[in-house]
C-alpha cells in the first residue's frame, strides 16, 4: 500500500458531501431508521445498554453498502439497514461488536479509576452540580487523557475492520490487524480528516446559531433549525467513511460480499 498524503483527509470529507448530494433523502431516511431502531433497542432493560454497541459493526455496513450503491447510481432503500444481518459475515461482525463492547468497558473502567467515575457521570448526564464539576476538574482531565490513550489505538483497529470482514472476507484478527496498521500508515490523512470534521461540527452550528439569534432572538428557533442541520452533517460524516475505505482497499464488487474488483490491494 502506498502512503496516503495528508491532504487526502480533506478529499475524504469532500467526497462525503458528494455522495450525500446524490441521494440526500434516501441516505437520510436510512439514518433516521437506524436512529429509531437504536431508540427502540434502548428501551430493553439491561440489553438496551449493550446491544447498540454490539450491533455497531453490522449497522455501519448498512451505510457503507448504501454509499457503494450511491456511487454506482443505484437507489438506496431503508431495507439496507439489515444488510449486515443477511451477510455470511454476520457472526464475525457480531464478534467484532462484542469486542467493541469489551473495549468500551475497558475504556470506561480505566477512566473511572482515574477520577472515581466523575467523567463518566458527566458524559452520561449524571446530574453533577457546578461545584462538583469544578472540584473534580483536575481528575476529569486525567480521566479524559486515559480514555483517549486507550480509545485511539482501539479505534484504529476497528476503523476498517467491519468492511474488511464483510467485503474482503477476512477473519476477525486479520481485519483488526490490517485496520490498525493501515490507519497508522495513513495517520496524516486521518488527522486532517478528524480535524476537518471537528471544525465543521463546531463552526457550522455556531455560525448558524449566531445568525438565527441575531435575526430572531429566539432560542426555540435556533433549536429547530440546528436539529436538522446536525442530522444532515452527521449523515454526511457517515458518507465520508466510505471513501476512507475505497481510497485504500478499492471499491466493493457489485452485489456481493466479496473483495473489491481486481487484486487484493492490501497485499
Amino acid at each position: 500500500m502506498e502512503k496516503i498524503p495528508a491532504h487526502t483527509g480533506w478529499t475524504w470529507v469532500k467526497q462525503g458531501f458528494v455522495l450525500f448530494r446524490k441521494q440526500p433523502a434516501e441516505i437520510s431516511t436510512l439514518f433516521l431508521a437506524y436512529m429509531f431502531l437504536m431508540l427502540a433497542l434502548g428501551i430493553i432493560p439491561v440489553l438496551g445498554q449493550m446491544l447498540p454497541l454490539i450491533l455497531i459493526p453490522l449497522f455501519s455496513m448498512s451505510f457503507m453498502q448504501a454509499c457503494a450503491q450511491i456511487e454506482r447510481g443505484e437507489r438506496v432503500f431503508p431495507n439496507l439497514l439489515l444488510v449486515g444481518f443477511r451477510s455470511p459475515a454476520r457472526n464475525t461482525l457480531l464478534k467484532l461488536g462484542l469486542l467493541y463492547l469489551l473495549m468500551a468497558t475497558v475504556v470506561v473502567a480505566a477512566s473511572a479509576l482515574a477520577d472515581g467515575g466523575t467523567f463518566w457521570k458527566a458524559m452520561m448526564g449524571g446530574g453533577l452540580s457546578a461545584d462538583e464539576l469544578q472540584s473534580a476538574a483536575g481528575s476529569m482531565r486525567m480521566a479524559m487523557l486515559v480514555a483517549a490513550a486507550l480509545y485511539v489505538p482501539a479505534a484504529m483497529a476497528f476503523w476498517y475492520a467491519a468492511p474488511l470482514i464483510m467485503w474482503q472476507q477476512m477473519s476477525l484478527g486479520k481485519a483488526l490487524f490490517y485496520s490498525f496498521f493501515t490507519v497508522r500508515r495513513a495517520g496524516g490523512a486521518f488527522l486532517v480528516y478528524g480535524f476537518a470534521w471537528i471544525l465543521i461540527a463546531i463552526v457550522v452550528p455556531t455560525v448558524i446559531s449566531m445568525v438565527i439569534t441575531l435575526l430572531t432572538g429566539s432560542l426555540t428557533a435556533v433549536f429547530f433549525i440546528l436539529l436538522p442541520i446536525s442530522i444532515i452533517l452527521t449523515v454526511i460524516m457517515y458518507c465520508s467513511f466510505y471513501p476512507t475505505y475505497t481510497s485504500v482497499f478499492g471499491k466493493p464488487r457489485r452485489g456481493s460480499d466479496g473483495p473489491p474488483n481486481g487484486d487484493n490491494p492490501v497485499a
